[in-house]
């Protein structure tokens, strides 16, 4: 019976990529995915990437549809960067908890106690706090980025864990706000002391957004991106994989022939993991969800991406 369930399941996904390339065809549309999708959404997307590449490819982009599997600011963000682009997600109840934990009202507070204060806002946050922000940025350029703006002071939000590495990075006077991700918090100290001890022989690379105690035992630190090159490039063929558990699919893609573990069975993100074949698929035949950003906000929220993007 369970092989029958997954010859089924497997005709069921054949059909549904010849249906989306029939589709892509039609609208003139590109598939965008997160590294932290399923692995049948990355097997389909034209584009992989963390939130720095795909911001850029949606910044590039000729075609006319854009569909954005992540989560509901990476949409967002790629319909302010091509505001004349249809912009699609396969499910809107694809939300980001810690881009909830900053809101505009209690930034506009935050900048008016430190007014000579440049804000730096990590791309995982609405549109409305970008709009209040001088600058974004991601993990991949987050050190980048602080390090090239002249201010004696920098608001930084919303992710803590990220701000105090980038704050040891470049020794800069950084106003931390009290937000983080679910899940990369989830790692514990405890969890990567057990893991070194059953793995002895792998290295440890992590994502800034874990707490900075799982952080210093890593000996790689850095964005998606920067995980998934170094573990390619290294000459080390195991690995303890501090990030969420979709880049599996790269890193065996990179490296098939290194062996990657996951540093806890809790490195899955719920709203990522939403949005399957079946839904992009969907979204292309309905044109639904579509994202929508107030042109007022947009136009604020435009000048702190580009400044993202133009940061060298």
């Amino acid at each position: 019976m369970e092989a029958l369930a997954l010859e089924r399941r497997a005709e069921q996904n054949r059909e549904l990529r010849e249906r989306l390339l029939q589709l892509k065809k039609e609208r003139n549309a590109i598939i965008l995915a997160h590294y932290y999708q399923r692995d049948e959404i990355q097997e389909v997307a034209d584009f992989r990437g963390d939130s720095f590449l795909l911001a850029q490819k949606a910044a590039e982009t000729d075609a006319d549809v854009i569909v954005f599997c992540g989560v509901h600011f990476m949409g967002e963000s790629a319909k302010i960067l091509a505001p004349n682009k249809i912009v699609l997600v396969p499910d809107e109840r694809a939300g980001c908890p810690m881009a909830d934990m900053v809101n505009p009202a209690g930034l506009r507070e935050l900048k008016a106690k430190h007014p000579n204060a440049k804000v730096v806002t990590y791309i995982n946050s609405s549109a409305d706090v970008k709009a209040e922000t001088d600058i974004c940025c991601t993990s991949s350029n987050a050190v980048k980025v602080v390090n090239s703006i002249d201010a004696e002071e920098i608001i930084w939000c919303p992710d803590k864990n990220l701000g105090h590495w980038v704050q040891q990075q470049t020794g800069k006077k950084m106003i931390i706000w009290e937000g983080y991700c679910n899940t990369h918090d989830m790692l514990t100290l405890k969890d990567v002391v057990e893991m070194r001890a059953k793995y002895p022989n792998a290295q440890f690379v992590v994502h800034p957004e874990c707490r900075p105690e799982v952080v210093a035992m890593a000996d790689y630190v850095g964005s998606t991106t920067g995980i998934l090159k170094y573990c390619r490039e290294s000459d080390c063929k195991e690995f303890i994989v501090g990030t969420e558990d979709g880049t599996g699919y790269q890193l065996r893609l990179d490296s098939p022939d290194k062996t990657f573990h996951f540093a806890s069975k809790y490195l899955v993100c719920p709203n990522m993991k939403v949005n399957n074949l079946k839904k992009v698929v969907r979204c292309l035949e309905t044109m639904q969800p579509q994202i929508y950003v107030p042109e007022d906000v947009a136009d604020k929220a435009r000048l702190s991406l580009m400044r993202m993007l133009q940061v060298k």
